[in-house]
């Protein structure tokens, strides 16, 4: 994953907002940026570049940022930027139209065109992730996509709460995929954009099949890791939650290498992994762990784990047991 991190740590205290200022002029989008928290300025700004789009983090405190037409001619990367606010309140203008989305739902500004955003924070921060969508790689008609420019759109639930979530655990993990990982990643991220635009502007036709299947497996995807601990989770109830038969569920997983059983046990076994090396779970008996992710015999939950780890989950909780901390004399 191609990162990179911007914080005004990095700065000396003086000059740290004439810092930030500069770098959002200079390596985002010329504008006019202004703070009434400039004299003690903490920002931190992770930005991922993945594939056709990109992914930009931003944690911050109150600011204002100001989009001229005279900015829009000196630099325009023609672009949309579709935002999901994590905490606080960011409120946003264009095009006549002002929106405060609530935490979790999305909003989309227009790099080509003026605006005016603020961010006012809540408990000392105002945290956004904001995608990066290169107009020419999105297959809407662009007419019907203004319409929807700072226009109030639901994240916490169907296609946006999706996208909220898959953004979410992208920058989670992002220190763990490997750089082959991006183009892929960054398909997907455009894909389920594509999608949650393309059924606000009614316009699903226009989405390619081979997007669709894609955002169809995310869900998929999304959909057995929130049942992971429920005993009957299995293909055929996923294949109907999806309103799709199980064979054409198993075509979807055939790419991967994987069937659709095969990946729910390691989903749960991968889980249980994390649990045993959870020290607020210490107490908390091995069988129970495995009863948590669905395995209802405890026999078959070691048996499954040590084949996947190569040490039954007992053995393995010890061995990867913190030691006592040792106390200063």
């Amino acid at each position: 994953m191609f990162e990179t991190v911007y914080s005004s740590d990095e700065w000396p205290p003086g000059e740290r907002f004439d810092r930030w200022r500069e770098m959002i002029t200079q390596s985002y989008l010329p504008s006019v940026v202004s703070s009434d928290e400039a004299a003690d300025f903490r920002g931190v700004a992770r930005v991922l570049q993945a594939g056709p789009v990109h992914v930009a983090t931003l944690r911050l405190p109150a600011l204002q940022v100001v989009r001229t037409p005279v900015h829009v001619r000196r630099f325009d990367p023609d672009q949309y930027q579709l935002a999901v606010t994590l905490q606080g309140r960011r409120t946003m203008a264009q095009s006549g139209l002002e929106v405060a989305p609530e935490v979790g739902d999305l909003v989309l500004n227009d790099s080509s065109h003026p605006y005016e955003s603020w961010m006012l924070p809540d408990r000392g921060a105002v945290e956004t992730i904001t995608v990066g969508i290169p107009r020419a790689a999105l297959p809407l008609p662009r007419e019907k996509v203004d319409r929807l420019l700072a226009a109030p759109m639901a994240g916490g639930t169907g296609l946006g709460g999706l996208l909220a979530q898959f953004l979410v655990g992208l920058v989670a993990e992002s220190e763990s995929y490997r750089p082959q990982d991006t183009v892929r990643l960054g398909t997907v991220v455009l894909d389920l954009a594509t999608a949650v635009l393309a059924h606000r502007t009614e316009t699903g036709g226009a989405v390619p099949p081979e997007s669709r299947q894609r955002v169809l497996l995310v869900s998929i995807n999304a959909f057995i890791e929130r049942r992971l601990g429920t005993v009957q989770l299995s293909p055929a109830l996923v294949a109907a939650a999806h309103h799709i038969s199980v064979r054409q569920l198993h075509r979807l997983f055939l790419p991967q290498g994987t069937t659709v059983s095969e990946w729910i046990r390691h989903r749960r076994l991968e889980r249980c992994r994390r649990d045993l090396l959870d020290p607020r779970l210490a107490e908390l008996p091995v069988h129970a762990v495995g009863a948590r992710w669905g395995f209802r015999c405890a026999a078959d939950f070691s048996r499954a784990f040590k084949t996947a780890y190569g040490t039954p989950p007992g053995d393995y909780r010890r061995r990867n047991r913190p030691g006592p901390t040792k106390r200063r004399a």
